[in-house]
C-alpha cells in the first residue's frame, strides 16, 4: 500500500468482511461518501464482486482490498499498522466480519462453538483493540459492530450464533462506557434477517443424523429461516443506515432493522415468557 498524498487529512474506513454481504455494501457506501475505504477479507481472491460495484461506481481509486483473517492475531496487526502508516489513522471501523453456525446445542460439536466464538467475538474484539490506541490519542473515532437480532432474542437451533451476538452486545456496551470520555463512539447494528450468504451458509453446514430426537424440531428450524431469508429485505438498507451513521454527531447505541425485527424484540421484552415461548413454538411448527 503506497502512502497517501492526503494523509491525515483524508477519512479513513476498515471494513471487516468485505467480500459479500454488508461488508462489500458497506464499503462502496463508504467510499461514495468519501472514504478511503481498507476492504479487509479473509480470502482476497473474492473481491471481484466488490471491484465490479467500485469500478461502476467510479470508486476504484478509494477503495483498497487487504488479506486480514480476524482470527489471526498477527494478520490484524499487521494489516491496522499498514493502514496507520499509509494514512496516519483510522477514523471509522465496522467490524462485520462473521458467520451463522447452527444446529441444536447436543449435536453441535465444541470445536464449532469455538470456532463461532473466534470469529465473531474474540475476532471483533482483536480488530477492535488494534485501532483503539490510536482513536483514543486522536480523541475521535466511530466503531460499529455488526450484532444481530440474534443477540437479543435467540431462537432454538442457533445457539453458537445467538452466543457470539449476546456477547456483542455486552462488549458493545462496556466499550462504549470506556470511550465516551476520549470521543470514540461505539454503535451496535442489530439486523434481523436480510438477502445475503450468511444464512445460507449457516444452514448448510448444519447437520443432524437421521435419528437425531431433535430431527423434526430442526427441519421445523430450516424451514422456518429458509423462508425468512427468501422474503427479506435488501441489505443496502444496512449500508445505507452505516453511511447515515457516520455523519452523525451523536448517534445512539443501538439499531434494530429488520422487517419484524422490533415486533420479536418487544414480544420478548414486554410479554411474560410463558407467553413468548408458546409463540416461538408456535411459529416454528
Amino acid at each position: 500500500m503506497s502512502q497517501s498524498e492526503n494523509r491525515g487529512t483524508e477519512a479513513v474506513a476498515l471494513v471487516t468482511g468485505a467480500s459479500s454481504g454488508f461488508g462489500m455494501l458497506t464499503a462502496v457506501k463508504l467510499a461514495e461518501q468519501g472514504f478511503r475505504v481498507i476492504a479487509a477479507m479473509r480470502e482476497p481472491s473474492r473481491k471481484e464482486e466488490l471491484e465490479r460495484r467500485a469500478e461502476r461506481s467510479g470508486i476504484m481509486e478509494r477503495m483498497h482490498v487487504m488479506r486480514m483473517d480476524v482470527t489471526d492475531a498477527a494478520a490484524i496487526e499487521e494489516t491496522v499498522q499498514a493502514v496507520l502508516t499509509a494514512y496516519g489513522k483510522i477514523d471509522v471501523l465496522v467490524n462485520n466480519a462473521g458467520y451463522a453456525a447452527g444446529g441444536f446445542v447436543e449435536e453441535v460439536p465444541m470445536e464449532e462453538w469455538r470456532r463461532q466464538l473466534e470469529t465473531n467475538f474474540f475476532g471483533l474484539v482483536a480488530v477492535t483493540k488494534a485501532v483503539l490506541l490510536q482513536m483514543r490519542e486522536q480523541r475521535k473515532g466511530l466503531i460499529i459492530n455488526i450484532g444481530s437480532v440474534s443477540g437479543l432474542a435467540a431462537l432454538p437451533g442457533f445457539a453458537p450464533y445467538a452466543a457470539s451476538k449476546f456477547a456483542v452486545e455486552g462488549f458493545s456496551e462496556s466499550l462504549r462506557h470506556e470511550m465516551s470520555s476520549f470521543g470514540v463512539k461505539v454503535v451496535l447494528l442489530e439486523p434481523g434477517a436480510y438477502r445475503t450468504a450468511i444464512w445460507n451458509k449457516g444452514l448448510s453446514q448444519i447437520a443432524s443424523a437421521e435419528d437425531s430426537p431433535y430431527r423434526a424440531r430442526l427441519d421445523a428450524v430450516l424451514k422456518y429461516s429458509r423462508k425468512a431469508a427468501e422474503t427479506a429485505p435488501d441489505p443496502q438498507e444496512v449500508a445505507d443506515l452505516i453511511g447515515r451513521i457516520v455523519r452523525m454527531r451523536s448517534p445512539r447505541l443501538r439499531y434494530v432493522l429488520g422487517r419484524g425485527s422490533r415486533v420479536l424484540i418487544g414480544g420478548r421484552n414486554l410479554l411474560p415468557w410463558s407467553w413468548f415461548e408458546r409463540i416461538v413454538a408456535r411459529a416454528l411448527k
